[in-house]
Order: C-alpha cells, then sequence, then structure tokens
C-alpha cells in the first residue's frame, strides 16, 4: 500500500485553485488548450457515455483527476468512482467514494457501520460507530477515535445532502456531544 507522499507524487489528485476561481468561458478556453489525443477523444466525446469519456481520457494518457474533471464537466468523486472501479486509481477518498475500500488500518474496524437508510438504521451505526470510538478511547488511540468522528461526519453529510434531515440529525447529535 502507497503512502500519501508517494501517490501525490505518483498521481497528483489536484483541482487547481486557478480553474475553481475561473469562469466557464475561461474554463473552456483551458479544455480547447489540451494535447492532441485528447482533443481526438473529446471529438468522440458525443457519442460516449461521461463514464467512457473519463475511462477513454485516462487510457489516452490524461491520469490527473482535475483535468479529466475539466474535460468531461463531471465531479472529481464521480471521476474518480469510475476509474477506481476500472482498476486505474487507488488511495482517493471523498465523501462520496464507497467506505467499503481500504483507506487506512482502520477501515476494517468500519466496515459495513455506516447506514442511514431509516432513522432506525442511522441509530444502529452512531450506536456502532460510539461503540468504536470509545474502544480506541480506552486504548488512548486518538487516530481511531477520529476515524470515528470521520465516519460520523460522512455519515451526516451523505444523509443531509440525500433529503435525509432527521438521519442526517442522528448522526449531528452524536457528533455534538464527541
Amino acid at each position: 500500500m502507497m503512502t500519501t507522499e508517494e501517490l501525490i507524487q505518483e498521481c497528483p489528485l489536484t483541482f487547481e485553485l486557478d480553474y475553481a476561481d475561473a469562469t466557464h468561458e475561461e474554463a473552456a478556453g483551458v479544455v480547447e488548450r489540451e494535447t492532441e489525443e485528447t482533443a481526438r477523444v473529446e471529438q468522440d466525446a458525443e457519442s460516449r457515455t461521461k463514464k467512457e469519456q473519463i475511462l477513454a481520457l485516462y487510457e489516452a494518457g490524461t491520469t490527473d483527476i482535475a483535468q479529466i474533471v475539466r474535460q468531461v464537466g463531471a465531479r472529481p468523486s464521480y471521476v474518480a468512482q469510475v476509474l477506481q472501479s476500472a482498476g486505474h486509481l487507488t488511495g482517493y477518498f471523498d465523501l462520496y467514494t464507497t467506505t467499503g475500500r481500504e483507506q487506512n488500518v482502520y477501515t476494517r474496524f468500519f466496515r459495513n457501520v455506516l447506514s442511514f437508510k431509516t432513522v432506525e438504521a442511522a441509530r444502529e451505526s452512531v450506536q456502532k460507530i460510539d461503540r468504536l470510538y470509545n474502544y480506541f478511547e480506552r486504548l488512548g488511540d486518538r487516530a481511531g477515535q477520529h476515524q470515528a468522528m470521520v465516519l460520523a461526519l460522512t455519515g451526516k453529510n451523505r444523509a443531509r445532502w440525500s433529503g435525509k434531515q432527521e438521519e442526517s440529525a442522528v448522526f449531528n447529535e452524536w457528533l455534538a456531544a464527541h
């Protein structure tokens, strides 16, 4: 497994601030200046799904997530998910990537813990997170406690952005108490 530093050097996952601040027209100008190979891939893009475009760009040599995001017009997390599923990318995690993949040494403790389908499922999830948080507290493992808090925050945000305010509140209450 690669360290964060190795991942950053091998496959920089940057989303440049200049691009984030750019207007739509400026961003379109950036896309126009891409390599000849990328231009060929873009010509075929109209007949392809976003997923197909992402894979074609990556396989044509465009490996920077931000560059693919600009060209396809997709969210970084979607691009990362497509590349991970195809086996092209490892070590990328954000709010919307699966918690089932190995992120760090604590992942195995938290596998299949997060659920917010119903308020009751969210409560059960928080109970499991709380048990793990307390376990790591007894061990004096602050990093383990932090991972529990990160998972609760992930549950809160995923539920919130899925329109499940009551489920989100369950995670929020636990976070506020810790």
